[in-house]
């Protein structure tokens, strides 16, 4: 049977374990009637602002808090004083269901004992209890340990709200700097990668070129007469050309490894891992291809009507104490001889 003692509390006296603002909840489990109506009697007048749900039998209690139902809200209880030896399942077994729920890891459970019960109580601290109270019950005794249990369970649950808090300030700080960090290597403009974030990707896959022995390719793309477009048209056409000429970049390279970056200004650069000079060349094929699609209208062009772009090619197999800075060398030797034949094409380096 399932009881709960109505009786009005008596706050605001300087006996209570608690002000009317922290108003706590404590389950009293104890299969004799006149023991529950003590405790909670006690706990009522003197705790000022307790409120008591009591149950006769452990399984009442294990009812009460839901344990075998996860699917409802747990209970709202603070403290949770138990008799030891019940009739059907004992106080022990009762503190291990309840702690083996882990919505109340942190709920403090007060065994109430014999004196001449020790060994039943050892078992009970191994179950999970943190404190007991001997029969017959001091009302003194009680109220000090109970006030002692409330205070734990306030630290905890302060403890609880901060770790939930630092979680949560933690995520935060790890958002801004996953923020902060791709904000470091992405162009704002194009939403490329920048000259940063292409000068660390080229180390890391030179370095794991040398290491598999394998070729890297590099394109170094000129977007032809940009100055005088951007002249022309504006700045705000010669931003949206620059957007366009990446994306256009961006959707040439089919493999997760390639990767393409704002060099400068209206210069791009290109890295092709584990591809040779004659594939490079594949590449600068489709990119021309995908530029000119743009169809990005120029009339005060001196040679074509729409924006072109100009690339230098150049592939190596990286050997060990060799520099990347090379094959750029190469790359931008290339792209001077593409632009000084007329531009509007592509010219593989030495």
């Amino acid at each position: 049977m399932l009881l709960t003692d109505k009786r009005k509390d008596k706050t605001g006296t300087k006996k209570g374990l608690i002000s009317q603002s922290q108003s706590k909840s404590i389950l009293v489990v104890d299969d004799s009637q006149p023991v529950l109506v003590m405790l909670s009697g006690i706990l009522e007048r003197e705790g000022g602002g307790i409120k008591v749900h009591a149950a006769q039998t452990a399984e009442d209690a294990i009812a009460l808090l839901n344990i075998k139902d996860l699917q409802k809200e747990p209970a709202a209880i603070d403290l949770i004083l138990m008799d030891i030896v019940m009739p059907g399942m004992d106080g022990i077994e009762a503190c291990r269901l309840i702690k083996e729920d882990g919505r109340y890891k942190d709920l403090p459970i007060l065994m109430v004992t014999m004196k001449d019960d020790m060994e039943a109580l050892e078992d009970a601290f191994e179950a999970g209890a943190v404190d007991y109270i001997v029969k017959p019950v001091q009302k003194i005794e009680l109220l000090a340990r109970v006030r002692s249990a409330l205070r734990l369970k306030r630290e905890m649950d302060r403890n609880k709200e901060w770790e939930k808090e630092l979680i949560e300030v933690t995520c935060q700080l790890e958002r801004a700097n996953r923020q902060l960090q791709r904000l470091s290597i992405v162009d704002p403009l194009t939403g490329i990668g920048n000259r940063r974030y292409f000068d660390e990707l080229l180390m890391k896959e030179w370095s794991r070129a040398i290491r598999y022995k394998t070729p890297i390719s590099f394109l170094m793309v000129d977007i032809d007469h940009f100055k005088d477009y951007n002249d022309c048209c504006g700045h705000q056409k010669g931003d949206d050309c620059l957007v366009a000429v990446g994306q256009a970049l961006s959707e040439s390279l089919k493999r997760s490894a390639d990767f393409v970056a704002r060099y400068g200004g209206e210069e791009f650069a290109v890295v092709l891992p584990n591809t040779d000079a004659e594939g490079a060349m594949v590449i600068a094929d489709r990119v021309q291809a995908n530029v000119a699609a743009l169809e990005l209208l120029y009339d005060a062009a001196p040679i074509t009507d729409r924006i072109t772009v100009s690339i230098g090619v150049a592939g190596s197999y990286p050997e060990r104490d060799s520099v990347p800075e090379n094959l750029v060398a190469r790359a931008d030797e290339a792209l001077y001889k593409a632009k000084k034949a007329g531009r509007n094409q592509t010219v593989q380096g030495a």
